[in-house]
């Protein structure tokens, strides 16, 4: 009897330190509502670790009064203090459509048999102001809304105007270098270079020509393509004719009409006749028709070379004899 009254003891003991170690806390946001707004209760239970504890507001929709109602319940909020005990932190939104004086609490907190109790809370609710007409006003006339012309243009054009802007500048962008520059074969980011004069460019090209001796190497062929290649872009910069891209005798047709190069518009016939039959019909011409060709394209280009104009003598001077 002795050892089991120790035990009991010792039981009740253990069971009223872990009755005091359980504190529950409680505080409005506000004490002042307007009617139909919430407000938040900081509930703050400080217990054991290993003890379940049931918080009234759990079970309940409302406070003591059916007048302040639970609206929301957050999650809790766990910090371990040390000791074997952890602190609780739980808000609950309160929300009240009466105004009046409401007692809000205690709320209630159960550890096995023992209920511990939080302190009550006064919350007052303030009704809400209601204009209350006094005299019958005018229903407003129809009003006509202005014309304004996005209301017309579709969302995903007014909505995303700044990326319509920008698509039509890049495109705007992409043709202007397409026809200015890249068809041309003009870098504008490579800077170009001077160009020599036709007279000067042929030439260089035509001696160029001959130190590759092609013909002398059974290359005939490719001799004379270079050779009237030179004499078409020379033809196209100098007179400003398409020769490029002209046939043979649509060249000699062309500069027949002009007076610079009538008197040797036979000797550029004769070199095309020869590059045509050898181009175009594998003829092997002779090695003199070889030099010929080379001897005519040079004196076509020399004597079709821009004749420079003696400069202007200057006003009031006058001739000395």
């Amino acid at each position: 009897m002795k050892r089991l009254s120790i035990i009991l003891l010792a039981i009740m003991a253990a069971h009223i330190v872990q009755a005091a170690q359980v504190t529950i806390t409680a505080r409005l946001d506000s004490a002042v509502l307007l009617m139909g707004k919430t407000t938040a209760l900081h509930l703050e239970i400080v217990q054991p670790q290993d003890v379940n504890a049931i918080v009234s507001i759990d079970r309940a929709d409302t406070l003591n009064t059916a007048m302040v109602e639970i609206a929301e319940r957050c999650k809790a909020d766990t910090t371990r203090l040390g000791n074997n005990r952890i602190q609780i932190n739980r808000d609950v939104i309160l929300q009240s459509f009466d105004s009046g004086l409401y007692v809000v609490g205690p709320v209630a907190c159960v550890v096995g048999r023992d209920t511990f109790l939080s302190k009550q809370l006064t919350l007052k609710v303030l009704p809400v102001r209601v204009d209350s007409l006094q005299d019958i006003h005018d229903i407003k006339p129809v009003e006509e809304v202005p014309f304004k012309f996005f209301d017309w243009v579709p969302d995903l054009i007014a909505d995303y105007w700044w990326a319509w802007l920008l698509a039509l500048l890049l495109i705007g962008g992409g043709l202007y270098y397409y026809f200015h520059w890249y068809k041309k074969g003009i870098n504008p980011l490579k800077p170009e270079r001077k160009r020599l004069p036709p007279y000067d460019e042929a030439m260089i090209n035509l001696r160029a020509l001959k130190q590759q001796q092609l013909w002398q190497n059974g290359q005939e062929k490719e001799y004379f393509t270079g050779l009237t290649d030179i004499l078409r872009v020379y033809i196209d910069r100098r007179f400003q004719v398409n020769a490029v891209e002209m046939t043979s005798t649509q060249i000699i047709d062309t500069l027949k009409q002009n007076e610079e190069t009538h008197a040797v518009n036979e000797q550029l016939s004769m070199i095309l006749e020869v590059a045509d039959f050898v181009k175009f019909a594998g003829a092997r011409p002779l090695a003199d028709d070889n030099e010929k060709a080379y001897e005519r394209a040079v004196q076509f280009v020399e004597t079709t070379k821009p004749v420079e104009q003696p400069a202007a003598e200057a006003p009031g001077k006058e001739v000395q004899s």
